[in-house]
């Protein structure tokens, strides 16, 4: 089983989102059919969250009609980039609500769930809560101070940021100050799963291929020691969550994104069970940037392992360094880079960035594509 980064819905796919996950996992499918391994390779988009419903508003639409709309603009990318995909398809349906809440409820059962009050930034102007990606401001790191440092993550120095700590926050959407408010919400108790991560993790990336990034940001996240992790948002864009008293809140994308590999499965085939509740019969694949790996290595498999349900969880794990554009790093926000729609008006053909590409891909360290 392959399985690439799902990508975001709201927007058109860059060259270092192609390299980093689709393409290579795609070279790595087709590799699979030549030898005749028994292969799926899926992937999707990942549609749910805040950066769907301000996509939503700005084109003054609805969130399903954005997901619809790029939907359609990726799945068109990736047919002419040839990716050869079993089953391409998205996180907003039934199967993926039934099966999240599967899990949560089987998470909830081992008391593996806590409940706790979070600061939060709120945009009076915008009368929301802004999720991590919608509000800039200056990294904290004192060795780094980076003035574009998002909610989430400086890319910059890439350290994970709590939004509340950055200096000077804005609101990405109206430029206001946000404010901070108190909220009640749901945290996955990764300190009680930590052991289970750990000997999961020794045993995977001994027994499987894993990149040296791959390890590297994993064994320094364990190494570090596992915090509580915040699953809920206010949103009403998401998968619901069924807890009574949390119900006008949705999963947070992270918790909620990477079991839309199972319930894409589960769209593909009602036998979906048969490759993800058979891990001593089934070998997985996954292909993602670095910034994904934590999510994929320590979370993801935190919670498959958490439920006690005899998941199929990650034992090759291909995380790769970025994919920069001439001297500076690809953006979908800024709009720096190639853009997956653009390739196809270069008249060069869809093999030849393909090769081009597997060509300077970041395997070890950050790499340059360079129109000369």
């Amino acid at each position: 089983m392959i399985t690439s980064a799902l990508p975001y819905v709201n927007n058109v796919p860059h060259l270092g989102n192609l390299v980093g996950s689709l393409l290579s996992a795609d070279v790595f499918a087709r590799y699979c059919r030549s030898r005749n391994y028994n292969t799926l390779f899926i992937c999707g988009t990942d549609e749910y969250g805040t950066a769907t419903e301000t996509k939503a508003l700005e084109e003054k639409c609805t969130p399903r009609e954005i997901c619809d709309k790029y939907y359609a603009l990726h799945r068109k990318i990736y047919d002419w980039f040839q990716l050869e995909f079993d089953f391409f398809g998205r996180t907003s349906t039934q199967k993926q609500t039934e099966i999240s809440q599967d899990i949560f409820w089987k998470l909830h059962k081992r008391n593996l769930i806590s409940k706790n009050t979070v600061e939060q930034l709120f945009c009076e102007t915008c009368q929301r809560f802004l999720a991590d990606r919608y509000v800039a401001g200056t990294c904290p790191d004192p060795a780094c101070k980076y003035v574009d440092a998002r909610g989430d993550q400086c890319d910059k120095c890439g350290k994970l940021i709590n939004a509340v700590e950055l200096v000077e926050p804005k609101c990405q959407i109206c430029r206001s100050t946000p404010q901070i408010r108190k909220s009640e919400h749901l945290f996955l108790d990764l300190p009680t799963l930590s052991p289970d991560v750990q000997s999961w993790f020794q045993n995977s990336s001994k027994t499987g291929h894993w990149t040296n990034t791959a390890s590297a940001i994993t064994e320094a996240w364990l190494k570090k020691g596992l915090e509580a992790r915040c699953i809920t948002r206010d949103l009403k864009w998401g998968t619901p969550v069924p807890l009574e008293g949390y119900t006008d809140k949705v999963f947070y994308v992270w918790f909620d994104a990477p079991i839309g590999y199972i319930s894409i499965t589960a769209n593909y085939t009602d036998e979906w069970e048969k490759w993800w509740k058979q891990p001593d019969q089934v070998s997985l694949f996954q292909f993602m940037a670095k910034d994904n790996v934590p999510f994929h290595s320590v979370i993801f498999p935190a919670c498959l392992l958490g439920t006690q349900d005899n998941y199929t969880v990650v034992n090759n794990l291909s995380g790769i360094d970025y994919l920069n554009y001439e001297d500076s790093k690809f953006s979908k926000s800024r709009g720096i880079g190639v853009f997956g729609d653009h390739a196809q008006t270069t008249e060069i053909p869809s093999d030849i960035w393909r090769f081009y590409l597997m060509y300077v891909r970041p395997e070890t360290q950050d790499s340059v594509f360079s129109w000369a």
